[in-house]
């Protein structure tokens, strides 16, 4: 315990590790089953939960996951017999619901430090958040291990594994709420907003020319090991926020690496 007091330092390092890892595998899922969206949306859905759940006493982390769960159920149940108002639907869906944490904070009197869990507060991580971090890559592990099968066949073609016997709701609903521990879980690495970056950019880098999902995710997962560790690094070194840091950083990759692709 005295060791990580003496390295301050080292706590963060470890989650960033982790958050890096874990990211951009659950993207690479995501954006096989072209549901990145979804990332956008429950990132969005979090903050009335968070909100609610500390003027209830209970962890904010547990209202962030059911209120994020929340707000994608209702997406997937508003679009599911009409696929082609998908994105309208994810976008109003999660403004309305941002526009109503940030009306419930002041009516139910409470404070939340707003930049910190959109933009994360890294160097203040305790243990909480290592551990919120671990169950999210428990969860997220067990998913892979447990169905990552279906996953494929889901993902290749959704109505043949339904008639297949393949129950789709429930592992929508599965990548849904193991979404949500992620981006929650992410709070004190990048906040939940810039989540969506490290969810994104190094699924991008890893997805190009992979035989198979198991191939793209570690390839992904590098990408956002190495983004995070860069982005950790430079703001330790120029006393910056590592969450804007790692998100800055994100896109310079994608840029540099779509550069070499044009040449």
């Amino acid at each position: 315990m005295s060791f990580f007091y003496s390295n301050w330092w080292l706590l963060p390092l470890i989650i960033t590790i982790f958050t890096g890892v874990l990211c951009p595998a659950m993207g690479t899922v995501l954006i096989t089953h072209k549901r990145l969206l979804q990332v956008n949306l429950i990132s969005h859905c979090v903050l009335p939960g968070l909100a609610l759940a500390l003027a209830l006493g209970v962890h904010p982390s547990i209202g962030g996951v059911i209120s994020g769960l929340t707000g994608a159920i209702v997406a997937e149940s508003l679009t599911n017999k009409k696929s082609e108002n998908y994105e309208a639907v994810m976008n109003t869906i999660l403004a309305g619901m941002l526009g109503l944490g940030v009306l419930i904070i002041p009516i139910l009197g409470i404070r939340i430090d707003l930049e910190a869990v959109l933009f994360g507060d890294l160097l203040t991580a305790n243990y909480g958040d290592l551990i919120r971090t671990l169950i999210a890559f428990l969860m997220f592990t067990c998913l892979i291990t447990f169905g990552y099968e279906k996953i494929i066949y889901v993902g290749l073609d959704q109505e043949g594994a339904s008639a297949s016997g393949i129950n789709v709701s429930l592992l929508n609903l599965l990548l849904s709420f193991t979404t949500a521990l992620v981006i929650v879980s992410s709070m004190s690495a990048v906040g939940v907003i810039l989540v969506i970056a490290l969810l994104s950019t190094p699924t991008l880098l890893g997805v190009r020319k992979a035989p198979s999902l198991r191939i793209a995710m570690i390839r992904s997962s590098s990408y956002g090991l190495l983004i995070s560790t860069i982005g950790f690094t430079i703001s330790m070194i120029f006393n910056l926020s590592p969450g804007p840091a790692i998100s800055v950083i994100c896109v310079i990759s994608l840029i540099f690496i779509k550069g070499e692709n044009g040449n």
